[in-house]
């Protein structure tokens, strides 16, 4: 992918970090510009530096999902800073768990 920077207008990272996005910048294909509230909570609950050591140690084709689960639990955290992604999943388990006691008795 090409970085945002072709285009002279940083990255959504480059630009919270205010910093001039380079061609090859690590975070430009993952947090387009549009999307600033994407990384603004991936930095706020990992750190951009924490998060830039981690897309370097892996390849290539396995950042983007990296980056998609790194986003989704930080958005989590930010809405539920206790228990984060754990309370979604814990109420969605519940969900299940409800249905399927109701559905118990048909089964039968």
């Amino acid at each position: 992918m090409a970085s945002s920077s072709s285009y002279n207008c940083p990255c959504a990272a480059c630009k919270f970090l205010r910093r001039k996005c380079m061609p090859g910048c690590i975070f430009a294909p993952y947090f387009p510009p549009e999307e600033p509230q994407k990384f603004a909570n991936v930095h706020k609950i990992f750190g951009a530096s924490n998060v830039t050591k981690l897309l370097n140690e892996l390849l290539p084709h396995q950042r983007e999902d990296a980056v998609n689960s790194l986003a989704y639990e930080a958005e989590a955290r930010v809405r539920d800073p206790v228990y984060g992604c754990v309370g979604a999943i814990s109420f969605l388990q519940r969900q299940v768990q409800g249905l399927q006691n109701l559905m118990r008795p048909m089964l039968i």
